[in-house]
């Protein structure tokens, strides 16, 4: 018989909630584990109980995903928020899952050091929660997404078995790069406990290059430029507003080669008939890409081939513009990455703005993905993920294999898994 009622073993700091922690999913008990010895004995004693479990760092991407279909445990890891292993001079850290991204960076600075990750709302978003949603800021443009960045990981699996893989190795799942699969798989194979990064060096100095208003077609043509001129910026985004695009270009290093470059970059937008300004801001590329992300109550991520940027702005984001509030984009013209944010009620058809800039994306070998499901019956009119990638197959078999029962965050997951 199937006791769903039942609790683990009595954990002084357990909390009954009557009201959804995740858009329209009820939550039964949240329990804050003090250790990843608690942590483990809870996941054991859930497995006993045949319940399903999920887990919450800073919430600010609880709404990613499919609504989980039952959630009788939450695990929240604020607790968890401890410096396992800091070599400075091998520039790799090792930290608990519940550890905000400001706090890390913060330890990382007293030695000049600094993850590379850039994601939106540092105070809250943690860094087991940044693993498993994959979250990334403008600077992935130079130092990649966490994927590049993860040297190891240990995972809590839903049997409160514990499992490394990567740097540090304690125990390997044997024919599973597990560091890599662990990143962007939103809980659904295990509790990420512990994380293993690379870092780098604070840079002496940075400066940003703005053009206030330039077209898409401009914003293209200056990257082919600038790759074409061999710079390396920092980070580069074009944020959307009301149909015109504002490029900010941030250039990191030793203080000659920085003016260098920014040097060189405003000179080839000079050459567009374009007027570039010189900022010195090292935040000002991040306080851009978070206004325009963390926004409205429809948001999306779409990525597209790089050079398919004026289409999409022709047959996707103008399309959507044209449907929601107050829209605003940044693009990401390296990556071909946009995030496009706006507001939606009962009377606008936002709906099917989103499947026809989803089909324009997919045509474009792209995809458009729901971010943020504020509301229930967003999902009930656009499938959040679209149509499901050649891979889905080998994800569902990793689900198979570390979550037999399919009790971690039942169905959030892509193909909902």
């Amino acid at each position: 018989m199937r006791r769903t009622q039942a609790r683990p073993p009595a954990w002084p700091d357990a909390v009954e909630v009557s009201t959804a922690s995740f858009p329209g999913t009820q939550v039964g008990t949240i329990f804050t584990p003090g250790d990843l010895y608690e942590a483990a004995e809870l996941m054991r004693s859930a497995a006993e109980l045949d319940q399903t479990v999920a887990f919450a760092g800073g919430g600010t991407k609880l709404g990613f995903g499919y609504p989980p279909q039952q959630v009788d445990v939450l695990v929240k890891t604020e607790r968890l928020a401890r410096i396992v292993d800091y070599a400075a001079s091998d520039m790799v850290v090792e930290a608990e899952a519940g550890i905000t991204l400001a706090a890390l960076q913060s330890k990382l600075a007293s030695h000049q050091q600094r993850l590379a990750l850039d994601a939106p709302n540092p105070d809250r978003a943690t860094l087991g929660g940044l693993v498993a949603t994959n979250s990334f800021g403008p600077r992935r443009a130079r130092y990649g997404s966490l994927r590049d960045l993860i040297v190891g990981v240990s995972l809590i699996r839903a049997d409160g078995s514990r499992v490394r893989g990567g740097g540090k190795v304690v125990k390997n799942v044997a024919g599973f790069d597990l560091p890599k699969i662990a990143v962007g798989s939103l809980g659904t194979l295990g509790m990420i406990a512990t994380v293993t990064l690379r870092l780098h060096p604070v840079p002496e100095t940075s400066l940003g290059v703005r053009i206030a208003a330039c077209t898409i077609g401009e914003v293209q043509t200056l990257v082919r430029d600038l790759i074409a001129q061999q710079l390396e910026p920092a980070a580069l985004i074009a944020a959307r507003w009301r149909g015109a695009y504002a490029l900010v270009v941030l250039f990191e290093g030793f203080a000659a080669g920085v003016s260098e470059q920014a040097e060189r970059f405003s000179q080839l937008a000079t050459q567009l008939g374009l007027r570039p300004e010189r900022i010195q801001d090292p935040k000002l590329t991040e306080s851009i890409d978070e206004a325009a992300r963390a926004y409205g109550n429809v948001r999306l991520r779409i990525a597209v081939p790089p050079g398919a940027l004026e289409k999409l702005e022709h047959e996707a984001l103008s399309v959507l513009a044209a449907a929601l509030d107050d829209a605003k984009a940044v693009v990401y013209p390296t990556l071909g990455i946009a995030f496009f944010s706006g507001y939606a009620d009962a009377r606008t058809d936002w709906a099917q703005a989103v499947l026809q800039a989803r089909a324009a994306v997919e045509a474009l070998r792209g995809n458009l993905v729901l971010l943020d499901v504020h509301d229930a019956t967003f999902a009930e009119k656009v499938d959040v993920y679209g149509t499901l990638p050649p891979s889905f197959p080998l994800m569902r078999r990793l689900k198979d294999r570390f979550d037999p029962a399919h009790r971690l965050n039942r169905g959030r997951f892509l193909g909902g898994l």
